[in-house]
């Protein structure tokens, strides 16, 4: 689908405060361009607006990248209109672990729905053996990994494939999403040790597949009912992968330099979905109310918010380094406009997430066009240093698959 940018003029934050806005609030892979997805639909995420305390997230729910066709599921995906709310201080939940219920439990960078496990079904409706949505409505997962639900709203129980490289096992992983209880969502690689250090591994979850051949009020495991396809033949083992319970760990990430809570999705070496896939069964944090439940998802906002950005327009130094940079996110090139009366002589440099040098462009004059070809390299997160002698300023770039 061919894309028409509109470069639209506005001040960007000094650095300085920049340097406040947290991942997530500027995370999310924000419609800067007027893109539409699937039926003509305004694609990822329309709004994000921010307070000291929440973060509010409007969207879709329809990708940015095509979707479809559902194998033997007759539904739509249609505008949600959804307005999310993230705490910007979330917290551990030290009563009892809210669990993760039906419907969504979280949001993907794009504005996309996250879902649990399950599938809302269970052996005889008896609510005991609860059935493995990858097993049970796998085949109506489109290439992304993705269905609609009855209602329209698009959404993945595992890995959202189209959203990041879940290929490339040499990066760590940038941020997809985020689940209701604040604490982030990351694609399937991280750090080997949680104080950032060793080489990108895979993490692997800690739940285990029961060897059992019966189980108790359920069906025996056999090639009608074989093992996986209940979520309760998977039960948690400590230290038998990186993750908690929660499908998360505390640890040191290219976003948090001083730590945080994250989840991270499983997939096995062969890249298929993990269990418990996303989430575990329960929050590692408190949940706020207002997404999830009746008409979740649907928050009237009561407080003064500061509408987040992102790179549209003009972005501008106290001392007068002023560009613009689009469209961002990008797939392939970024385009560097430097303003007329912009300062003489920048150098610029794009770095990688983890501080690793990727190119330099010398000699940046005012009223001049610049380009960065990105292709070549991972979806994820990178960043524009654009310095003089005196004076720098750092662009974060979002690049998707």
């Amino acid at each position: 689908m061919k894309k028409n940018y509109i470069f639209a003029l506005a001040l960007a934050m000094p650095v300085a405060a920049a340097a406040q806005l947290s991942p997530v609030i500027t995370s999310w892979v924000l419609n800067t361009t007027g893109a539409t997805g699937y039926g003509g639909i305004s694609s990822n995420v329309q709004t994000v607006q921010y307070s000291a305390t929440q973060v509010y997230v409007s969207s879709t729910c329809i990708p940015g990248y095509s979707i479809g066709p559902w194998n033997s599921n007759p539904n739509t995906p249609s505008n949600q209109n959804f307005v999310h709310k993230f705490t910007r201080s979330p917290q551990q939940n030290t009563g009892t672990a809210t669990v993760v219920g039906l419907g969504s439990i979280g949001v993907w960078s794009n504005g996309v729905s996250i879902f649990n496990a399950k599938d809302g079904m269970s052996y005889n409706n008896a609510g005991v053996w609860n059935r493995n949505a990858l097993y049970y409505e796998g085949i109506s997962f489109d290439n992304c990994l993705g269905h609609p639900a009855p209602g329209g709203e698009y959404h993945h129980h595992v890995n959202p494939t189209c959203l990041y490289d879940d290929t490339d096992s040499t990066h760590h992983s940038p941020i997809i999403g985020y689940a209701y209880d604040g604490f982030p969502i990351y694609g399937a690689y991280a750090y080997t040790n949680v104080n950032g250090t060793g080489a990108i591994k895979r993490m692997k979850s800690s739940y285990v597949l029961s060897t059992a051949t019966t189980r108790n009020n359920g069906p025996a495991v056999s090639t009608t009912y074989p093992a996986g396809c209940y979520i309760e033949d998977y039960s948690y083992s400590a230290n038998s992968g990186d993750l908690d319970a929660h499908n998360g760990r505390f640890c040191v990430t290219p976003d948090y330099p001083s730590g945080t809570y994250a989840y991270f999705v499983t997939i096995d070496a062969a890249l298929y979905p993990a269990y418990p896939f996303v989430l575990g069964p329960t929050y590692y944090g408190t949940v706020q109310t207002g997404n999830t439940g009746p008409n979740g998802g649907h928050i009237t906002i009561t407080e003064s918010t500061t509408v987040y950005t992102g790179s549209t327009g003009i972005g501008e130094t106290p001392a007068g380094i002023k560009y613009r940079l689009m469209p961002n996110p990008t797939s392939d090139y970024v385009y560097l406009y430097m303003h007329e009366t912009s300062a003489n002589n920048l150098k610029g440099s794009i770095y990688d997430a983890s501080g690793r040098l990727l190119e330099t462009l010398d000699h940046i004059q005012p009223s001049i066009a610049y380009s960065f070809d990105l292709s070549k390299y991972a979806a994820g997160i990178y960043f524009l240093h654009l310095q003089d002698d005196k004076q720098k300023v750092i662009e974060k770039i979002i690049k998707t698959k």
